[in-house]
């Protein structure tokens, strides 16, 4: 009987699935609407009594999101305030929705892939999975690898597109 070779195992290729960068922790919002005067307005005074008075608890190692859902103006520094209170509980704390929120997560922990790890090599992007990743998240990996890669693909290691070869 023949014996079955992986050949795609055996292969010098490394695959990359962005999906190992998906954020782990629970991606919450922080909406500041729900800290203005009628959800409309904010009032310097109520706004930095609310947040004193908030369960920053329920934030505790997750990511959030620091949104307005109200069309309400918002000064700059009301973010930052809100911030002051998430930062000491919150795993991470940014502004965004909830898609904006997974994108800035996963650019930042790509942005930590031990380049020297790719150095020469021949690199397939995992192309389809279980979660939606962003173009963000192809386009960033392929900055960061195309300064070292041999080569860069995108699909599957049995069937690959060609996005970038150095040229010898």
């Amino acid at each position: 009987m023949d014996t079955v070779i992986n050949k795609v195992a055996q292969s010098v290729v490394k695959t990359i699935n962005l999906e190992n960068f998906y954020p782990k922790e629970e991606i919450v919002l922080f909406d500041l609407k729900d800290h203005l005067f009628m959800e409309l307005i904010l009032k310097e005074k109520e706004y930095r009594e609310n947040l004193k008075n908030t369960d920053w608890s329920v934030y505790a190692g997750k990511i959030v999101g620091i949104t307005c859902t109200a069309d309400a103006i918002i000064p700059l520094w009301a973010y930052m305030l809100a911030a002051t209170y998430l930062q000491p509980v919150a795993k991470d704390v940014m502004v965004g929705d909830k898609e904006a929120v997974i994108e800035k997560s996963l650019l930042k922990n790509i942005n930590t892939i031990n380049l020297k790890e790719y150095e020469g090599r021949k690199i397939v992007i995992k192309g389809c999975g279980e979660k939606e990743i962003p173009a963000a998240a192809y386009t960033e990996i392929t900055r960061l690898l195309k300064p070292i890669a041999q080569s860069i693909m995108y699909g599957e290691p049995c069937s690959t597109v060609p996005v970038f070869k150095k040229k010898n």
